[in-house]
């Protein structure tokens, strides 16, 4: 690679910097692992954000990371993965997965979240109020929303939404950004709605 302006830096995945060559060749091989991926259901999956409809899921990888554990000798990586899953007809779960190869994460990932579905009270094409859930930093605000609206969401919100079938929502998240904290957070909030107001 060519040295850039940047100090010690050096280009990696167009206009990216990262310290050194040696890092910049382990990020090569761990884009090669995320290409050639294979989700459980043997479609490929090409990077964070990839679908895969089944025969009866939606599956949606929502973010994949490689972590390194520092042992005698060197350093030992891993993958940790992040999907959600749902029928699109109101139920949805999540799924944390972590293994040596981005496939096996995924795949643990997947099973994990198919054990763990919730049911979430759907109104028509969106939820039946407004509600805010939280979970540690993260706080998400869901709004119900008018037909023709479409899913108002960044990245794991919208995971999240699509994968439950909420087709018309506005969403907003604060505080903590955090992949897994916000999904748990959107999931603590369509535990606590209802369809019915039961008033004493």
């Amino acid at each position: 690679h060519r040295r850039s302006s940047h100090s010690g830096l050096v280009p990696f995945l167009a206009g990216g910097y990262v310290q050194g060559r040696d890092f910049t060749r382990e990020l090569r091989q761990t884009v090669r692992a995320r290409l050639s991926a294979q989700s459980s259901l043997g479609h490929e999956i090409a990077a964070p954000g990839a679908m895969v409809l089944g025969e009866e899921f939606l599956e949606k990888v929502i973010s994949i990371k490689r972590v390194a554990k520092v042992v005698k000798g060197g350093k030992r990586f891993s993958f940790n993965a992040l999907v959600v899953v749902g029928d699109k007809k109101g139920h949805m779960g999540y799924g944390f997965g972590k293994g040596t190869e981005v496939s096996d994460a995924i795949k643990k990932a997947l099973n994990h979240a198919k054990k763990n579905f919730i049911s979430v009270p759907l109104k028509g094409t969106t939820i039946p109020h407004e509600i805010l859930g939280h979970w540690d930093a993260s706080v998400v605000l869901l709004k119900p929303a008018a037909e023709g609206t479409g899913v108002i969401a960044g990245g794991a919100v919208r995971a999240v939404c699509e994968a439950a079938g909420i087709k018309n929502i506005l969403t907003k998240a604060f505080k903590s950004h955090n992949p897994v904290n916000v999904v748990k957070a959107t999931i603590d909030a369509f535990t606590k709605l209802r369809l019915e107001r039961f008033v004493d």
